[in-house]
């Protein structure tokens, strides 16, 4: 018998024995997806992940209160790099060399400081990432605006590491513009 007879011979059983199979694995797949996506709502941050990102925020909302700044949850051998080809771009070796350099003169440039308005925080394992703009006035008088995104690597709710994105564009003409108050 060839293979067009045998086709032929089992054609309606065979046909509908094939349109059963195909319901039957979409369905199964369906039910499947519903299961994956039910299993990663369902997922919860590990207590690492829930302390990492709860510690952020609380450094972020005093920054926001003008009550604090997350830099205060540096280690003191944290390396901060800059990312991008801003002024300030380079890796920083430690906590100080960080403020001395940066976070002090770009304060010293501002008459109303800084105030973050977080878009989303992220936790995964040891690191957090903070998508967020931040705002303010500089020294003469015109605002100060920025999109920011830090990778910010933690150990013992302290951050040891971290990589920072920014418009280097809108950083570099606020730099060059506006003198550090003496």
């Amino acid at each position: 018998m060839s293979i067009t007879a045998s086709a032929t011979v089992r054609g309606p059983t065979s046909f509908a024995r094939r349109i059963s199979n195909a319901a039957l694995g979409i369905a199964a797949t369906i039910l499947a997806l519903c299961g994956l996506e039910a299993r990663a709502a369902s997922q919860s941050l590990t207590e690492t992940e829930r302390r990492n990102k709860m510690t952020v925020e609380a450094g972020f909302d005093a920054w926001a209160a003008g009550t604090g700044s997350p830099y205060d949850l540096l280690a003191d051998d944290a390396r901060w790099t800059i990312e991008g080809y801003s002024l300030a771009s380079k890796t920083y070796p430690n906590r100080e060399a960080f403020l001395r350099e940066v976070i002090r003169p770009f304060n010293a440039r501002m008459k109303a400081p800084l105030k973050p308005a977080i878009r989303n925080v992220y936790a995964d394992g040891d690191t957090v990432i903070v998508f967020f703009d931040a705002r303010g006035i500089a020294r003469d008088g015109e605002p100060y605006a920025n999109t920011y995104a830090w990778f910010l690597d933690m150990r013992d709710d302290r951050i040891v590491r971290a990589s920072a994105f920014f418009d280097s564009i809108a950083f570099n003409e606020f730099w060059t513009r506006v003198r550090p108050a003496e």
